[in-house]
């Protein structure tokens, strides 16, 4: 009988054994189940943030394929060596060469600029979402005859950008969009090293980029929620 009772016992003692690993590995599962679900969850937030964002990055590029071709179509009559409209990074740029818009050294728009530049202000008239920057540029041969308010590229870039930032706000854009910059001999698109090239380098840059408000609020939203 003291034989039976010691199996007895050692027999409950390891069914209690094993009904308390068992009751370990029903927690530890449940545990597991809890964590796929919310790694699921997770993942399925996730991909919709990344499909909301493909669709605004989609909807961006669309945005700028249109402006492309409506100022393209505005500005066909203009079109060649002298004016060239093309995309890079994401935006539209009006490429207009000094010839097409000022008399050497000038600042005053030729008549021909000026009708360019309205056909453009009456585009972006319809494009209320779209920001506008006017870049100047120079080559690199300095003033011979500083004088005035214009001592050197610099100043000559920034009242060529200003001046054209005044007839685009003139022909209809809000000025609250459009921002005048000058860079000078600092960006040249070519060696400064023949006629032809100096030519290229002096130059008025419309550079042309749809708002991205719904853009960065979806990624302020995907950064907030990565952080918590």
């Amino acid at each position: 009988m003291a034989d039976k009772s010691a199996d007895y016992n050692k027999v409950a003692k390891d069914l209690a054994r094993r009904e308390a690993e068992l009751g370990e590995l029903d927690t530890n599962l449940r545990k597991s189940r809890a964590d796929i679900d919310k790694l699921t969850a997770d993942l399925t937030a996730r991909e919709a943030r990344l499909a909301e964002l493909q669709k605004a990055l989609a909807e961006k590029d669309k945005a700028v394929d249109a402006l492309k071709a409506s100022v393209s179509n505005a500005l066909r009559g203009f079109q060649g060596t002298d004016l060239q409209v093309k995309m890079k990074d994401g935006k539209v740029y009006v490429s207009l060469s000094e010839q097409l818009l000022f008399k050497s050294g000038s600042t005053k728009v030729d008549p021909k600029g000026q009708e360019a530049l309205k056909q453009l202000a009456t585009v972006l008239q319809q494009q209320p979402d779209v920001n506008v920057v006017v870049e100047g540029h120079t080559d690199n041969v300095p003033f011979s005859r500083p004088a005035g308010a214009m001592q050197d590229n610099w100043d000559l870039s920034v009242l060529r950008a200003t001046e054209i930032a005044r007839l685009l706000t003139t022909g209809g854009v809000q000025p609250d969009r459009v921002t005048a910059s000058g860079r000078s001999q600092y960006v040249p698109v070519a060696a400064n090293d023949s006629p032809q090239n100096k030519a290229l380098n002096r130059r008025t840059e419309i550079i042309l980029t749809p708002k991205l408000n719904e853009l960065l609020k979806i990624l302020d939203s995907n950064s907030s929620a990565g952080g918590k």
